[in-house]
This record gives structure tokens, sequence and C-alpha cells, in this order.
């Protein structure tokens, strides 16, 4: 693998102003193809201005968006779903008398306008996150943990390379996490799908995620392994605390 396929994205000196004030400043990082990296950082930190600027709702002030090769700085978020780039979202109240199947078809529409081929793509993914059984149930009629699945095949049907995960997590138990974390390794083993996860629960960071990018005040305060980012005297005095233990948090899931 050459220089220019190792990493499917790479950020150059990305900033983002609102008002005067830089919600991201000079942020620069790459992210290895077929990785699971996380975006941490205490609240205020640019990871959600980061993200917005990645799918394109944010354009830049400054610095470049490389996905997969192409420079995708100037292009609409609907060409950047076709190339591969996609996020995680919660499904709108106004799909919620929508089966499970027909919500999943709205993310397969983005790459087809077949309703058949739209229907297996959806299919599909719904079998890789384990809804199969559910899937003409209504999405009102699911429970927090089938919802965060079901967002999850949304973003799959799409047919992503790149897929974004904005706090998947929250709101679901100890015993939900684990599995989901299991369900991500799973999905990116088996599908070669690389994952960016912005998440404030940290023991699925430290499990799933080979690279960790730390954000601080818009800034990149620290990158590296979960090993590194545990020990690191900056990031525990910003972020982590003094007494954070990664073993302990490497203990969930996989």
């Amino acid at each position: 693998m050459t220089a220019d396929t190792a990493d499917i994205l790479k950020v150059e000196g990305l900033t983002k102003t609102f008002g005067g004030l830089s919600a991201n400043e000079d942020v620069s990082f790459s992210t290895p193809r077929g990785a699971i990296c996380g975006l941490i950082g205490p609240n205020g930190a640019g990871k959600s201005t980061l993200f917005k600027a990645l799918l394109g709702v944010h354009k830049p002030d400054r610095g470049r968006i490389i996905f997969d090769g192409i420079d995708i700085t100037d292009i609409s978020q609907q060409k950047r779903c076709r190339l591969g780039l996609c996020c995680t979202f919660q499904i709108s109240e106004s799909f919620s008398e929508l089966s499970i199947l027909e919500a999943v078809m709205v993310g397969a529409y983005s790459r087809t306008s077949s309703r058949a081929k739209a229907q297996t793509d959806a299919l599909v993914a719904i079998s890789e996150v384990g809804l199969t059984d559910l899937a003409h149930l209504r999405y009102s009629e699911l429970n927090v943990f089938q919802r965060k699945k079901a967002e999850l095949a949304t973003a799959l049907a799409t047919n992503p390379k790149l897929l974004l995960l904005d706090e998947l997590f929250a709101g679901c138990s100890l015993h939900e996490i684990a599995e989901l974390i299991d369900l991500i390794g799973t999905l990116n083993q088996r599908l070669g799908t690389t994952f960016i996860i912005v998440e404030h629960v940290l023991h699925v960071i430290m499990s799933l995620c080979s690279k960790v990018i730390v954000l601080e005040s818009g800034r990149i305060l620290e990158i590296g392994t979960p090993a590194e980012i545990s020990t690191s005297s900056v990031v525990l005095a910003a972020y982590l605390g003094e007494d954070y233990d990664v073993d302990e948090h490497q203990k969930f899931g996989r």
C-alpha cells in the first residue's frame, strides 16, 4: 500500500470560525484506511464542528479535507455521501411511523434510484446490525438500543467507506454498550469500514480505537494510541483526570 492510499482521510490545517471565535484552529490529522479512530475532548472542544466540516455541513475558512485521494473541501454533502463518507444520525420524528425497513431504505436511496435495489441494500444493512426479525416494526415502537442499531443500519445502507459515529452509545446500558462495541468491531473487520467515533463514554474509545485524537479549545491537544493518550500529562490535566485508569476502561467489549 502506498503512502497515498494508506490514509483514507487527511485533514490539513482546518480552521473554522464563528463570529471571530475559532471553533477549529489549524486542525491536522490522518485516518488510516480500515482503522477505528476516536475523537475526544471536553464540551466545547470543537468535535461537532469538525464532524460537520468533514460532512460538508460547514465549509472551513482555511485548510483542506482529502477523502480517498479526492479533495472534498468544497463539494456537497450529497456527493460526499456518494463517495463513501457518511455519519450516523438520529432518525427524524417525521419518520417515526415508517417501518425499520422503510427508514433504512432512505439511506440506501443515496446510492440508487431503484426501489428494489434500495430494499435489498436496506435488508442487508438491517441484517448486519441484527434487526432482521424487527424489520417491519414501526420505528416509534423501538427502544433506545434498537433505535441506535436502526440508525447504524441506515448509515450502513449508504455503503460507506468511512463512517462517522456521533455519540452512538449515549443512553445505552453497560450491557448494550458492550454489544455495540462488539458490533462495531465486527463490522470493521468483516466489511473493512473505517470508523471515526466521537464519544463521551471513554471505555468505548479505549476498547475499540487504535488511534485517538484529543481536541481542546478547537486545537489538537494530542494524537496517539489509547495507552499513549491515557498516560499523556497534558491530556490527563486537560480532560481525563489524574486518576484515569486505561486498563479499567479496556475491560468492556471485545
